[in-house]
């Protein structure tokens, strides 16, 4: 895996989506979408995705996201997804319906030499979190906005917000060592959090009319497929993942167990729905 250009300081995240990260996602690719579904429509709905659009889909991962705006910009329009994953764009290249006005490019957004000035919609679901410094990351890829381009992403709201994540990690801490601290401008799934912070990056990245719009949504992480699907989803993908990586097996199984005992209070049918809270963020070009 080479990337054309990097920003240095997004090194660490570079290597874990090309390691450990973007395997697991890739794995659960399909399991994911459907999780994520709620986001992508609203998040879509937000965006007011014309036909013929030029538009960029930054951190595209496995390419969902891509194929809908591709549906919504039609034949002449054309949508570029942009990731730093080899692993997950392999993937979205493998998913490309035959004729959709979609493509897809290995690089780093924060220094990517985008085409100036031909670009509609800069659009992203949780792909702007992880940069080292954002502001410099927004202002590379405005360049790419046309004068009336606009932009609009999801972002996670604080880990409080979002027990779909944290319910299964208070689990785990019952039984291993709590990770690392994060602190909260730290890359990462929380780190456009803070309003205010958010303001101030596309503030100094040169955007304008900056909105953010909470929406609170259930998020079904047994994607319909009963009680053990849920857990398999907590293990695979994220901070609970995360903190159980390269621990004993017998804490893994007494963790696990502390978790399946924690969701079946949340089962209802073969569901197991969990909140979740995000930033709808739009905002418009300041040329």
């Amino acid at each position: 895996m080479t990337l054309p250009a990097v920003d240095d300081r997004n090194a660490d995240q570079i290597a874990y989506w090309n390691g450990a990260g973007g395997r697991h996602w890739t794995d659960r690719q399909q399991l994911q979408d459907i999780v994520l579904a709620p986001v992508s429509e609203v998040l879509i709905d937000r965006a007011k995705v014309k036909t013929g659009e030029a538009v960029i889909d930054v951190g595209c991962g496995c390419g969902s996201t891509s194929f809908d705006l591709a549906k919504r910009v039609g034949p002449g329009g054309h949508v570029s997804g942009i990731d730093i994953s080899e692993p997950m764009l392999s993937r979205a290249r493998e998913l490309t319906p035959l004729g959709e006005p979609v493509e897809f490019v290995l690089a780093d957004a924060t220094v990517y030499p985008f085409a100036p000035a031909n670009t509609d919609l800069l659009f992203s679901r949780f792909g702007v979190m992880f940069f080292a410094q954002p502001s410099v990351s927004f202002a590379n890829m405005r360049k790419a906005l046309r004068p009336d381009g606009r932009l609009a992403f999801a972002c996670w709201r604080t880990p409080r917000d979002n027990p779909w994540m944290m319910l299964g990690l208070q689990e785990a801490y019952k039984h291993v060592p709590k990770l690392p601290e994060v602190k909260p401008e730290d890359p990462g799934p929380f780190a456009f959090a803070s309003e205010e912070r958010v303001h101030r990056i596309l503030g100094e990245a040169g955007f304008m009319n900056i909105a953010m719009e909470r929406v609170d949504l259930l998020l079904d992480i047994a994607t319909g497929r009963g009680l053990e699907a849920a857990i398999e989803s907590i293990l695979a993908i994220g901070p609970t993942s995360r903190a159980l990586d390269g621990q004993p097996p017998d804490k893994i199984a007494a963790a696990t167990e502390s978790i399946r005992s924690m969701l079946r209070s949340h089962l209802n049918g073969n569901s197991v729905s969990l909140g979740g809270s995000i930033w709808i963020v739009t905002a418009v070009n300041g040329r």
